[in-house]
């Protein structure tokens, strides 16, 4: 795995209450994977990163935070923009085309879902996934 590769301490806390939700499996496990990915490819060897997840009534929620670069303030409202890369350089070093998160946020757009940065202080970052349970009404 990446993470131990990079010597980053991985955490996951899932509240015992989340439930399977109604949704297309392997794009919503895409967003999950790719949100993940880039918490390990942008923090710097021996970071942390935290995943938990959890429900509210009609959602349920996943949060990636880590202590790495962070996204400069500049930067934040276009993130999910189509080919939108915050270090142009750093993002052809590592592989990135930009596409990461816009796709992440159609998939999560098409699940009636919400994807978002989380403003929270100190160094780092943290994105939100909130999914409905009962899947997108346009699929009933």
């Amino acid at each position: 795995m990446d993470a131990q590769r990079h010597g980053h301490t991985l955490t996951l806390e899932v509240a015992p209450d989340v439930p399977d939700i109604v949704g297309d499996r392997d794009r919503v496990l895409q967003v999950m994977m790719n949100v993940v990915s880039n918490a390990i490819k942008y923090t710097p060897d021996g970071g942390q990163i935290a995943i938990s997840a959890g429900r509210n009534p009609l959602r349920v929620w996943m949060e990636v935070s880590d202590n790495g670069i962070g996204i400069p303030e500049a930067d934040r409202p276009r993130i999910f923009e189509r080919f939108y890369r915050v270090d142009k350089a750093r993002s052809r070093e590592s592989g990135g085309t930009g596409l990461g998160l816009s796709i992440a946020k159609e998939i999560v757009d098409r699940h009636e879902g919400i994807i978002a940065l989380v403003d929270r202080p100190g160094p780092g970052t943290t994105i939100r996934i909130e999914l409905p349970i009962e899947g997108p009404a346009h699929g009933k």
